[in-house]
């Protein structure tokens, strides 16, 4: 038995319809700035909401006129998206064998925890790839209808290399709630909280400068549009910070995964 080729099988009906629902989020989303911002409407409108909402939707960091800046507006909602899809599949692709009562048949082949989690993990990550390169190739195509010559190729893959760290990210908390949990069915449903109260930090720290210094606990704010697109790239100290986590997080789910007792 091929775990890593039977769990990528297994995700890929799920996989399908999460790639469908990118794209025709990414076609709306550009569907609308052709229809309210490309004439430099939308840029008036915003200049008169407060100020909180302003900095909510990055009022003053992106031109809503231009196809490259209301797709920076929109990367909030797909960073969103794919992390989502990243979160469930780790915690699921974990839970699923004591949820299927597989795990006991699972434990009697000749492999030892490291190799079965290592396939897990694979082929999660097969998963997020695809998605992310089915997210970057529509976004090249999709943005390019609009971008009326603007040379927008570069932000759009320094902003999915941002999108791929986050998807890692929160794989590997689905993962690692999954290792540790004694509730292996609530795995996807805290880890998704977790997930959740990281957007809204993110977006509270945007609404009040006083919360700036809790930026460090929520990688929403790591890889942000804004700072990303027209030249501002990755920040450094971020991307060391993204790799730290994810070491963490795999010694964490390495080594809960091999004490845990999954036989059901």
């Amino acid at each position: 038995m091929n775990i890593f080729w039977r769990e990528t099988k297994a995700y890929s009906k799920s996989l399908l319809f999460w790639s469908i629902g990118i794209v025709l989020l990414l076609v709306s989303g550009m569907n609308k700035f052709e229809g309210t911002a490309a004439g430099g409407e939308l840029n008036q409108v915003i200049e008169g909401m407060p100020e909180s909402l302003q900095a909510l939707m990055g009022a003053g960091a992106y031109d809503l006129s231009k196809a490259s800046g209301y797709y920076g507006m929109l990367m909030l909602y797909l960073f969103f998206a794919v992390t989502i899809h990243a979160v469930t599949l780790g915690a699921n692709i974990i839970a699923k064998e004591e949820q299927d009562r597989t795990a006991e048949f699972l434990f009697t082949k000749p492999l030892s925890r490291n190799a079965i989690i290592s396939a897990k993990i694979l082929a999660s990550l097969l998963q997020i790839f695809i998605l992310n390169l089915v997210t970057w190739e529509s976004s090249i195509l999709i943005v390019g209808m609009y971008n009326n010559g603007e040379q927008v190729n570069d932000d759009i893959a320094v902003l999915m290399i941002g999108m791929l760290f986050l998807q890692i990210i929160f794989l590997l908390v689905g993962t690692t709630l999954a290792s540790v949990s004694k509730r292996v069915k609530q795995a996807a449903s805290t880890s998704s909280g977790i997930l959740l109260a990281a957007f809204i930090l993110s977006i509270a720290i945007d609404l009040n400068e006083r919360l700036e210094g809790l930026k460090y606990f929520t990688p929403f704010k790591y890889f942000e549009a804004k700072e990303m697109m027209y030249g501002g790239g990755l920040d450094l100290i971020y991307v060391l910070l993204s790799v730290l986590i994810i070491a963490v997080l795999l010694i964490v789910t390495f080594t809960a995964f091999r004490k845990r007792n999954l036989m059901v």
